[in-house]
């Protein structure tokens, strides 16, 4: 699955900041890279898969289809940024489709490899869950403080939506 040219994902993934070496080679080994070219679909709104995706380079815009083949981009997302991770997680369906923007490359962990390292580098897998809370977290904290502003906005300037 994974080779030598993912041994950089201490310095293009949240996943690898706290990593050793060795935990970084272990990674390395049960990570890929998805090649995606302009428009490629990665991930399809309503689809359940276990997989993990960090963009490494490009723009992947998370949509939901609105009627038709009409669709609204909820939000982009750039170099570093995780995607799936819920479904990773729990195996709950996508809510959104990622579609690049452009050529993207992302690193592609699957929870079944991923979980072949709990015997043999457990504090590596709880470090990398822990990079993926922190990037929930961040999300949530994101969405919640744009609900606040977007609330503030309509009861400021209409007292109604």
């Amino acid at each position: 699955m994974g080779n030598d040219s993912n041994s950089d994902i201490h310095s293009n993934s949240p996943l690898g900041a706290e990593l050793e070496a060795d935990e970084i080679k272990a990674l390395a080994g049960v990570i890929s890279i998805t090649h995606l070219k302009e428009n490629d679909i990665l991930i399809k709104e309503g689809a359940t898969d276990d997989a993990l995706h960090i963009v490494i380079n490009g723009r992947l815009a998370a949509t939901r289809n609105t009627g038709g083949d009409e669709y609204v981009t909820l939000h982009v997302l750039h170099d570093g940024d995780m995607a799936g991770a819920m479904g990773f997680i729990d195996g709950t369906d996508h809510s959104a489709t990622l579609r690049a923007l452009c050529d993207t490359d992302v690193y592609t962990l699957e929870r079944s490899a991923f979980e072949s390292l709990l015997q043999s580098h457990p504090a590596l897998v709880y470090k990398v869950m822990r990079s993926i809370i922190r990037s929930v977290h961040t999300t949530l904290m994101r969405m919640n403080r744009q609900f606040v502003e977007m609330n503030n906005y309509i009861m400021k300037e209409h007292g109604r939506y």
